[in-house]
């Protein structure tokens, strides 16, 4: 389970502790147990100061605070605070990546058979999608609508996410696309064939979580070769 330790301290000195902040990370470098750290100023306190350290567990960060290092900088942390720093320890009960959720929306939502779905909860009215496979970029929920049809006219299909990383406003979603081909897809007449291909999406989602532009990379070349569409000296 995620483990959250918050420090909260006060001190009119906090460019002298984000540069220790800077030295216990150098100094911990290839040690350390804490995969996240956040520091903030309390907004009608200039004074109050807060960490947020996550560990992948409470007995990471335990083994985190025996590091020498970890004692040496908390040391002189203590000599920049006006009060001796507190410490809140925190057993994550959830931990929900919203934008992330959004994304899963779409690769659920996706497969299936006929008209694509509105995709209103999941696309701004102005979507950008740059996709590499395309002559030109497809702009807009209608647009969105129209090439998931072709999908949808092609194969019975479904995703499945292998990887998903949130970081700001950007998701990364590393899929498997698994699929019959069971209808003609850009010329090509329905085979029958069973199919697979990978997929890295990264999608920029707006404050309200809905997403606004998505980048494609996949193995169409090998979909195509799966298909028989490719004549040996294009392989």
């Amino acid at each position: 389970m995620t483990f959250v330790q918050l420090i909260e301290c006060r001190t009119s000195r906090l460019d002298e502790m984000n540069r220790l902040m800077d030295r216990w990370v150098e100094q911990t470098r290839g040690k350390r147990t804490a995969t996240h750290s956040v520091v903030a100023k309390d907004r009608s306190d200039a004074s109050h100061i807060v960490e947020i350290v996550e560990f992948p567990s409470y007995e990471d960060a335990m083994r985190n605070s025996g590091l020498p290092e970890t004692d040496r900088i908390f040391q002189e942390m203590v000599a920049l605070c006006d009060e001796e720093p507190t410490f809140t320890d925190l057993d994550v009960v959830r931990d929900e990546q919203l934008y992330a959720a959004t994304a899963r929306r779409f690769f659920e939502l996706a497969p299936g058979q006929g008209d694509a779905p509105a995709f209103n909860d999941v696309f701004v009215e102005d979507y950008h999608d740059h996709d590499p496979g395309n002559v030109q970029d497809v702009i807009g929920l209608d647009a969105v609508r129209r090439e998931v049809e072709v999908w949808r006219g092609g194969f019975d299909f479904s995703f499945t996410i292998e990887d998903q990383m949130a970081q700001g406003d950007r998701v990364c979603t590393r899929w498997t696309f698994h699929g019959r081909h069971t209808g003609e897809f850009l010329g090509i007449p329905p085979t029958g064939q069973d199919v697979t291909m990978t997929g890295t999406t990264v999608h920029r989602c707006t404050p309200d979580g809905k997403i606004a532009e998505g980048w494609w990379q996949y193995d169409r070349l090998g979909l195509m070769q799966q298909l028989g569409a490719l004549e040996p000296t294009e392989l």
